[in-house]
């Protein structure tokens, strides 16, 4: 086969045909949608970082005894592991949202892809926490004074109760939030996908 017609099998072959690229009002569309969960990653990265210096600050500043600071301590920085794990997951998500070369309808598919695996990682962001609370919980009751100690079934109690009502709230705030601040622009989004694929 010679370059000719080489070139004429190219330009005859209609594979990329699948892949069209999205229009200017199409890309205005999915934009907005964007543009509004990528500001909402970057408040929420901030008020998590906010968070996480007051914490140290509060245990800083608070008269308790050492080991109560430290055990606090320990575990505030675990709860900061474990959050900077999840946000660099999270900020995957927001550089492949910046990427300007998303022009196909194949990367925006690709992109919704990534959006619900992100929803199951922002679910377990939000369950991780469950243990630190606990111990959190358990940190309080060894620590604080009482006029009367608690007895081992109160601490059982107290302990119990609070793995019961945190799990469920945990789960249902996490989608709650997921669904306030991403949910409703990805819906946007897979909107628009259906629109692109008719």
């Amino acid at each position: 086969m010679n370059i000719d017609e080489l070139k004429n099998a190219w330009n005859e072959d209609n594979f990329f045909d699948g892949t069209p690229e999205i229009s200017l009002e199409q890309k205005n569309k999915i934009n907005l949608p964007l543009e509004k969960i990528r500001k909402n990653m970057r408040m929420e990265l901030w008020s998590t970082i906010a968070i996480f210096v007051f914490a140290f600050t509060v245990i800083a500043v608070c008269g308790a005894d050492f080991k109560f600071k430290f055990y606090l301590s320990i575990l505030i920085a675990s709860m900061v592991f474990v959050t900077f794990f999840f946000f660099s997951q999270f900020f995957k998500l927001y550089k492949n949202m910046s990427d300007p070369g998303m022009k196909t309808l194949a990367g925006l598919k690709d992109l919704l892809h990534q959006f619900h695996l992100n929803k199951q990682y922002y679910l377990s962001f939000y369950l991780s926490f469950v243990p630190f609370l606990v111990c959190e919980l358990i940190i309080v009751l060894e620590f604080i004074p009482r006029p009367v100690p608690l007895s081992d079934v109160q601490v059982a109690s107290i302990l119990i109760g609070t793995l019961v009502i945190t799990m469920p709230l945990l789960f249902v705030i996490g989608k709650w939030w997921f669904r306030m601040f991403y949910g409703k622009y990805i819906v946007q989004i897979e909107n628009l996908v259906r629109e692109l694929e008719q």
